[in-house]
C-alpha cells in the first residue's frame, strides 16, 4: 500500500489530490494500491486507519467524458445498490465525477471459466432481470444512441474506417430499422459485461460493478452482448433466453443475434475513438479491427436476413 505523497503516475497524484477532500477521511491515514482490470479508467483500493471498510475509487481516464454521463452512472449505481445487485456506494467525490463504492474483499472477478458452468449462467441471467426490473434510469441511450454518437466521434477525431465501413454502416441501418418497426423492449440495462465486472462469491452469488454505461435500453441487448463477451454458442443462447423468459421463440432468438452483430458494431467503432484519445497501454485498435470482424461474421451469416425478417 502506498502512503498519500508518494503517487509518481498522473492518476495516482489524481487519487491522492481527490480523497485527501474527503470530509469524513480527514485527520485519517490514508493509503492505497492500484487495482488492475478496466480499460477505460484507472481504479484503486483505498484505506483509511481506523476504518473496517475497503474502499473502492475510479479515476476517470482521459476523453471518457465524450461518451459516460456520470451523474447517470452514479444514479445506476444507487439503483443497483438498493436492489443488492451491486456493493454499497458513497458520495464523497460525487462532486468531482470520481467514483467511491465499497470495496468487496470477500468477492473475485468472475472468468470466463465461471460461464462454463450452466448454474453460474442462470444466476446472471436471474441478475439481468432482477436489474431490468427497476426503476427506469435518468438516461434512455440505446444502441442505436451509442453508434451514432461514436460514429460522429471517429469523424471528428479522423480515426480509423475499416474499408467496408459503408458496408457496415448499411448493415447496421438495415438492422435498426427492422428493430424499430417491431418496437424496442426499453429496461434499466448494464451494457458492460466484461468478466471483471460480475464480483463471485464463495456461495456463487454474484454483484455487478461498474455502472458507467448502464441506461434504459433494450433488454435482450443486455444479454446478447454478455453471451458476445464470453463466446457462448448458438444452443447456450437459447438456454439463456429460455431461463429468462420461460421459453425460446424464434423472435426472441432472432433479435439476440441481431443485437450480438449491433454490440460488436457499437466496441469496435468505440475502440477507436479510444484509440485516438486514451493514454492507457492497451491495444484498442487490434481489439476494434477484432470486433469489426466479429460483427461481419454475424451478418455474413445466410441467416440473416431471416433473423431481420423474424423481429
Amino acid at each position: 500500500m502506498m502512503e498519500v505523497g508518494a503517487g509518481r503516475s498522473d492518476a495516482e497524484r489524481a487519487l491522492e489530490a481527490a480523497i485527501v477532500q474527503v470530509d469524513a477521511w480527514k485527520g485519517s491515514r490514508l493509503t492505497y494500491r492500484p487495482v488492475s482490470g478496466g480499460i477505460s479508467n484507472t481504479n484503486f483500493r483505498v484505506a483509511v486507519e481506523g476504518d473496517p471498510v475497503g474502499y473502492f475509487v475510479k479515476i476517470p481516464g482521459r476523453g471518457t467524458e465524450m461518451f459516460i454521463d456520470r451523474r447517470a452512472a452514479r444514479a445506476a449505481s444507487k439503483q443497483a445498490e438498493t436492489m443488492a445487485v451491486g456493493p454499497r456506494t458513497f458520495d464523497y467525490l460525487d462532486h468531482l465525477d470520481i467514483e467511491v463504492a465499497e470495496f468487496l474483499d470477500d468477492r473475485r472477478a468472475s472468468t470466463h471459466r465461471d460461464c462454463v458452468d450452466p448454474r453460474f449462467r442462470a444466476n446472471v441471467v436471474r441478475m439481468y432481470r432482477r436489474f431490468h426490473e427497476g426503476q427506469p434510469l435518468p438516461l434512455t441511450k440505446t444502441v442505436f444512441d451509442m453508434i451514432d454518437e461514436h460514429y460522429e466521434q471517429v469523424r471528428q477525431l479522423g480515426g480509423y474506417w475499416p474499408e467496408d465501413h459503408a458496408w457496415l454502416h448499411r448493415q447496421y441501418r438495415q438492422a435498426r430499422a427492422a428493430l424499430e418497426a417491431a418496437g424496442l423492449d426499453l429496461v434499466p440495462c448494464f451494457n458492460d459485461p466484461m468478466p471483471g465486472n460480475f464480483l463471485v462469491g464463495e456461495d456463487r452469488s454474484i454483484k455487478l460493478i461498474d455502472f458507467e454505461y448502464a441506461s434504459n435500453n433494450e433488454r435482450l441487448y443486455d444479454l446478447a452482448i454478455w453471451s458476445g463477451e464470453h463466446f457462448f454458442s448458438e444452443d447456450i443462447e437459447q438456454e439463456i433466453i429460455e431461463e429468462y423468459f420461460g421459453s425460446c421463440n424464434k423472435e426472441w432468438h432472432a433479435r439476440f443475434i441481431v443485437h450480438k452483430a449491433l454490440a460488436d458494431i457499437k466496441w469496435s467503432t468505440w475502440a477507436m475513438v479510444q484509440n485516438r484519445i486514451s493514454t492507457l497501454d492497451f491495444d484498442f485498435y487490434k481489439y476494434g479491427i477484432w470486433k469489426h470482424m466479429r460483427a461481419r461474421s454475424i451478418i455474413q451469416d445466410p441467416r440473416w436476413p431471416l433473423f431481420l425478417k423474424a423481429l
